[in-house]
This record gives structure tokens, sequence and C-alpha cells, in this order.
């Protein structure tokens, strides 16, 4: 199964436009392993393995309710599941509307995947980044350097 490459979620514009260090260890308040077990157990899924956070997001394969074999991330701050066979609310022209509406322009490479939109862009100060954004509302969940 592909393996998610989320670094950092929903943290503030400011901090991609100064280039801010981002931490990557989860934030006090966030979701510790057994909550997120839990969490995940009230949601319906089962056999959850390899129980992780890397890269600013718990990730695991787990069964869903269903019964399909899933990768999945969970945001630690929000406590949204990000399964990877989650259905879009949003279209491609939509991402590109509200990446530009962020501020980011040269929006290219937009793509349904893993259960989230990616994006390449540029951002206001010249650097391409990797854009990450959520499938329901379109908000930001993650921005790395490209």
């Amino acid at each position: 199964m592909r393996k998610f490459r989320l670094r950092t979620l929903l943290l503030p514009a400011a901090l991609f436009a100064s280039g801010a260090a981002l931490a990557q260890a989860p934030q006090t308040n966030a979701l510790t392993e057994p909550q997120v077990r839990a969490l995940l157990t009230e949601k319906g899924y089962t056999r959850i393995d390899d129980l992780d956070f890397e890269d600013g997001a718990w990730e695991t394969d787990a069964t869903s309710a269903d019964g399909n074999r899933v990768d999945v991330r969970v945001d630690p701050a929000s406590k949204r599941i990000y399964a990877e066979a989650l259905v879009s609310n949003l279209s491609e022209d939509d991402v590109k509307a509200k990446l530009s509406a962020a501020g980011y322009s040269k929006v290219h490479d937009v793509d349904f995947d893993d259960g989230v939109w990616k994006a390449e862009a540029e951002r206001a100060d010249g650097n391409d980044v990797e854009i990450h954004l959520d499938p329901k509302d379109g908000h930001i969940l993650h921005v790395e350097n490209d």
C-alpha cells in the first residue's frame, strides 16, 4: 500500500509565507495512539495495523466498515479521518480557484489521490510547493516545498 506524504497539518498561511521551521511532533492537545485507535474503531474500522505518527499525521492500514483494506490518516488536531477511498465534493476547477484565492499562482498537476486533493503551485515568494487539500471543503491540510 502507498504511504501518505503529509508533513504538517492545518498551519496558518503566515507560517508558510515566512518560511518558519515547522515542528514534526504531535501537539500536546493532539490525539494519542490509543485515542486514534478508539476513534477509528468508533467509526467502524477494524484490523488497525502499523499505526504511526509520521509527517504530521497518524497513518495506518485498516479494514473499513465495508470490509475493504484502506490506507487511512487521521488529522491529530481536527480528528478528521481521511481514507484513500474517500469521494471528493470538489472538482479540479474548485481546487484551482481555492488555491488562487489563497494567493498561490501557476497551479498545476491537480490530482485527487489517496483521499485528498494534491496540487503543485507557486507561493507569493516564488517558491514551488506541493499542497494537499481537504476533499470536502478544500481547506489546506499541508504545504511542502517542492
